[in-house]
């Protein structure tokens, strides 16, 4: 049972366990997500944070139910937290060259990414990702500087996609805080 043992050894901390748990599940989660959803930003974002969420709460997991059974459960409860959240947001318009998108700012406390589009001090917003742990600093300035899909940091990092798609979402939460604690 290998997928047992990689459970196991993911909720000893183990690294590799988790991302042989990210890689086997990812489709089946994101898959789910983009039929109930029908919008691919969205589905990838809830299943980026199902995975955090997950892979913070692994040692709770019960291994009377399937793995993927509870983290379509926990994917289910955060696009419900998604939907809550949309009722009572605010959607600023970005106009890009390259495409239109609207950002979601959930409550009264804005994402990182909205964060970063509403800093207007550029230096500012340089510093405080300098603060950053170097292999976060890399996955921000990629993504928001250089523009890069989660493919090509993938590929010019050399880490699997997931992985990317994890980094790029812890690195998000840490630079909102460092900007939050900021203020």
């Amino acid at each position: 049972m290998e997928i047992n043992e990689q459970i196991e050894k993911a909720k000893q901390g183990d690294q590799v366990a988790f991302t042989f748990l990210l890689n086997h599940y990812w489709n089946e989660v994101y898959g789910f997500m983009l039929k109930r959803t029908e919008n691919e930003t969205n589905a990838e974002d809830i299943t980026i944070e199902t995975f955090s969420k997950a892979f913070d709460k692994i040692a709770t997991y019960n291994a009377e139910f399937q793995f993927n059974t509870w983290l379509i459960a926990i994917a289910k409860n955060v696009h419900i937290d998604l939907l809550r959240k949309k009722k009572s947001s605010l959607f600023v318009e970005i106009t890009d060259e390259h495409d239109q998108q609207a950002y979601n700012i959930a409550d009264t406390t804005p994402s990182a990414e909205d964060e970063l589009i509403t800093e207007q001090n550029l230096s500012r917003l340089l510093q405080f990702i300098k603060e950053l742990k170097p292999h976060y600093q890399e996955v921000i300035q990629l993504r928001y500087f250089q523009e890069m899909s989660y493919q090509e940091i993938a590929n010019k990092i050399d880490e699997p996609l997931s992985n990317v798609k994890i980094k790029l979402l812890r690195a998000k939460k840490l630079l909102a805080e460092i900007i939050k604690s900021r203020r």
